[in-house]
């Protein structure tokens, strides 16, 4: 009976070790796949992002086509298919006249001072901005209007 029980005990042992190796094994493979899984899913995102950069020049070329003449039927249905299947993938387009200026957003082109003013406004907006959820892919240009500096100095201004 002596013989049997470290016998046991050593199978035991291995039986625990061996279980403690497959559970490590498990672990890194399923850490394995939810890395590839975000892999994928940051790659997917970067190739979605670089399409609609390349497209904003188109929806740039129909906005000017629709702002030099009236738009034929075909060519506004061509621009309503292509805004939808953009914003099927997540294209997001922003700037709007009265919004507050915000750096991070919006490349301001001209600007100008009016004692009226609180803050810096877009005045207008020259071409819009697009982004991607949370992703910038083209700042607005606007026009921003907003409060003289306040050491009088034209050439400088506050946010």
């Amino acid at each position: 009976m002596n013989g049997t029980r470290p016998r046991n005990t050593r199978s035991q042992r291995l039986l625990e070790e061996r279980t403690a190796d497959l559970q490590r094994v498990k672990a890194e493979y399923d850490n394995y796949r939810k890395r590839v899984r975000r892999d994928r899913m940051a790659v997917r995102e970067i190739a979605v992002a670089n399409v609609l950069r390349a497209l904003l020049p188109v929806l740039d070329a129909v906005d000017r086509a629709g702002e030099h003449e009236p738009m034929t039927r075909g060519l506004k249905d061509i621009a309503d298919t292509l805004e939808t299947q953009l914003g099927s993938l997540g294209l997001q387009a922003f700037g709007e006249e009265g919004e507050p200026f915000d750096p991070t957003r919006h490349d301001a082109v001209t600007h100008h001072i009016s004692p009226d003013a609180d803050r810096l406004t877009c005045t207008e907006i020259l071409r819009p901005g697009y982004r991607l959820g949370d992703h910038l892919l083209r700042p607005a240009h606007v026009e921003v209007t907003g409060p003289p500096p306040h050491d009088g100095n034209p050439d400088r201004t506050r946010p």
